[in-house]
């Protein structure tokens, strides 16, 4: 376990570079997590990690050495994590996609196109957790975790620290066979000591999210997916009952997935009879705005993939919102099928969806159409294209069609090291209805925005505008008819001599929102008086708001008739102050809390939530929101309460129970979820949902439904 490193000196501008080796006909590799295979010697390493925090630049404090391999149909990391305290590393979590900010953790990318714009994002603790998501580059960096790919990590603990061997299937990646060169980047969080160090990119304004910054890997020579075919069929079992129209229904349905590889770069899927049986609730809200509420996409086909399909990101246009789909007033419509198709060819990102629904009560059926391309330009820029179609059944509606553009121009160099980028767009839509005579400018969308992500100054200026009927059929916009210009500035600082304060942070937020004949509707400053990361990981943060609102039509708050806000102006005023505990205690959590002014009176908001983690599998958090308002109009309250509570017996094998209930709808929900991973791509699932309402005869709750599936999914590969 031991290794001599080979590291080859380089220029501190040049990128970095590590070999992967190939495996030879007597090379042998039993996958445990102990690098003791012959072959691991002979490989050079990728060490020298340097802290990203908390000194910039300052040497690791603790020694990593990663080696890459592969062989016709796997590609190998082995990673040996030294660590001088190995009694204090932390491992909280075991399953698979749980955020690991409680734990120490390894956390690797895989730029398989080499491009500088997309990564495959992958990484593991100490309990052998494995996360895995999709890197996409804009105006920042998103991250979708939804991403679930096949692969394997073995890990072991000992007195050296920790180590692993990841087993990574070629047929889970899409990539070039001509090209020999990817980019790769490492990282390792020593969570007690909350330091992060990176093998390529570690200053604060790069890091392992940005493919731009990653260092490469050579020699990738003669891969390939094999026949590329993958079938993922299902069985399902449904038993639902209903106490109010006497349902009690047992069901089976199987369907299931076809993958195949047209080749090592674009990727086809079809879908039949897609079922989203496994998927996690929603959690409760309370809607005290005027704007529907958006809630995040769970449904495991859509999330699929689902970030090539992000369009001006940080700039919220959604002209498609995959919750428009299979889904109507938070009712399920049944997916008969649906097809795919994800890849790239030369410099250009290809991605295509097509969905039918079936009938459903009173909802016909309908057949969804979403493409979007993206071309690559420059060194770190694209441009793009989005198209949407919704042809409902029936001659209700016309079909409905929005076609958008975009365009990302970015750099890392600006100034010698700095990150400057530069977004655009425009989106319009076809008529909603055959009476819809609004003009295109009404049915569109556009804007721009300056981003200058860096440390310790960042800063953005962005303005758009919504037509007033802009209202995109697969899309989703929850304001529009307004302009609005909106520009933050922040200054973080790190405390490098500090052994109390980590980072000390201030920011200015300022919102000008406008009707579209430019008259004031809201206007908001908020002010972050001080923001405080300690050493420790706490961080402690407060806020001054000011607010205007220009109420245009009588506002009933709580969608009853008891608390209703008159047209007119409001001026408000008030602060927020929050604290946040370090994620990797046993015991610990957050808490918020709002007073500011709201219409006609006030609104104090406490947010509180508690984690405990008395050993490694066992995670319990609770949390309840509270809101108190005091209007002209009256007084009222809403609360939430959430617990989750998850055991996980291994990363293979999970409970899970979520509660929810509040006093605006008086629904009591449970969802049980038990999960076992027989080997990956191969899972079934449990889960048991409950709900009461409270009856009104007699201040009880009574049941309301109960629904069982058990849902077994398996993956056959070529």
């Amino acid at each position: 376990m031991i290794f001599n490193i080979t590291v080859i000196a380089q220029n501190s501008l040049e990128r970095k570079s590590i070999e992967a080796y190939r495996l030879q006909d007597v090379d042998t590799i039993e996958l445990d997590g102990y690098l003791s295979e012959s072959f691991w010697e002979m490989i050079p390493a990728a060490a020298n990690f340097l802290q990203q925090e908390p000194v910039e630049g300052a040497n690791a404090s603790e020694q990593t050495v990663v080696k890459v391999s592969y062989d016709k149909q796997n590609l190998y990391i082995g990673v040996v994590l030294y660590d001088s305290d190995p009694s204090q590393i932390k491992a909280f979590q075991r399953r698979r996609d749980q955020p690991l900010n409680t734990d120490d953790r390894f956390v690797f990318i895989l730029d398989t196109y080499n491009d500088q714009r997309s990564a495959y994002y992958f990484e593991i603790n100490p309990a052998g957790l494995m996360r895995d998501g999709l890197i996409r580059t804009g105006q920042g960096s998103s991250l979708n975790i939804a991403w679930d790919g096949i692969w394997r990590a073995w890990v072991k603990q000992g007195d050296f620290g920790w180590s692993a061997e990841i087993r990574i299937p070629l047929m889970t990646l899409n990539f070039n066979p001509n090209n020999e060169t990817w980019g790769i980047n490492f990282q390792r969080t020593i969570r007690r000591k909350n330091e992060e160090t990176l093998w390529s990119g570690h200053l604060r304004n790069q890091g392992v999210l940005r493919p731009q910054n990653a260092g490469s890997l050579t020699g990738l020579r003669g891969l390939s997916q094999g026949v590329g075919l993958e079938f993922i069929p299902y069985a399902l079992m449904t038993h639902v009952k209903r106490k109010n129209d006497d349902v009690d229904d047992l069901s089976f349905t199987t369907g299931g997935e076809i993958n195949y590889s047209i080749t090592s770069n674009l990727r086809a899927a079809v879908s039949i009879n897609t079922d989203f049986a496994e998927t996690e609730v929603d959690d409760r809200q309370v809607n005290l705005t005027r704007f529907p509420l958006v809630f995040p996409e769970r449904r495991a086909f859509f999330l699929e993939g689902s970030s090539n399909y992000l369009f001006a990101t940080s700039s919220f246009v959604n002209p498609y919102f995959s919750r428009r789909i299979g889904l109507q007033d938070g009712n399920a419509i049944p997916i008969k099928w649906g097809a795919r198709l994800n890849g790239r060819v030369n410099r250009t990102d290809l991605y295509f969806l097509q969905v039918r629904t079936g009938e459903e009560g009173d909802q016909p059926g309908e057949n969804f159409t979403v493409g979007r391309v993206l071309q690559s330009i420059s060194s770190e820029s694209t441009v793009g294209a989005i198209y949407t179609r919704r042809d409902t059944d029936g001659a209700d509606s016309p079909v409905r069609q929005t076609f958008g553009a975009d365009i990302e121009l970015n750099t890392s160099r600006f100034m010698g090291n700095k990150n400057l980028q530069f977004q655009a767009f425009l989106v319009m839509h076809t008529p909603t209805d055959f009476e819809d005579n609004s003009s295109a400018f009404d049915r569109s969308t556009r804007g721009f925005r300056i981003n200058f992500p860096n440390q310790p100054w960042s800063g953005h200026m962005s303005y758009r505008e919504f037509g007033i009927n802009y209202d995109p059929a697969v899309g989703f916009a929850p304001r529009v008819g307004f302009k609005r210009l909106q520009p933050t500035i922040t200054y973080a600082p790190l405390i490098e001599k500090s052994q109390l304060f980590r980072e000390i942070s201030f920011s200015y937020f300022f919102e000008y929102l406008m009707n579209m004949d430019f008259s004031p509707a809201t206007v908001n400053h908020r002010i972050q008086l001080l923001g405080l990361r300690f050493e420790s990981g706490d961080i402690f943060t407060a806020q001054y708001l000011n607010n205007y609102e220009y109420l245009d039509f009588d506002f009933d708050i709580l969608r009853d008739g008891r608390f209703v806000i008159p047209i007119g102006e409001y001026y408000n005023q008030g602060y927020r102050l929050s604290f946040n505990s370090a994620p990797f205690r046993r015991i610990g959590g957050n808490f918020n809390f709002s007073h500011y002014g709201f219409w006609t009176g006030v609104r104090d908001d406490y947010e509180l939530s508690l984690f405990l983690r008395p050993f490694t599998g066992l995670n319990i958090n609770g949390s309840w929101i509270n809101s108190q308002v005091k209007l002209d109009e009256g007084s009222f309250n809403t609360q939430i309460f959430r617990m989750i509570t998850a055991y996980d017996f291994s990363p293979w094998v999970s409970l899970n129970f979520n509660v929810q209930y509040d006093n605006v709808t008086e629904l009591l929900a449970t969802n049980n979820r038990f999960t076992w991973v027989i080997k990956p791509g191969n899972t079934i699932y449990v889960v048991y949902n409950h709900n009461w309402n409270r009856s009104f005869d007699n201040d009880r709750l009574i049941t309301a439904e109960t629904r069982t599936n058990v849902k077994l999914s398996y993956t056959i590969r070529f």
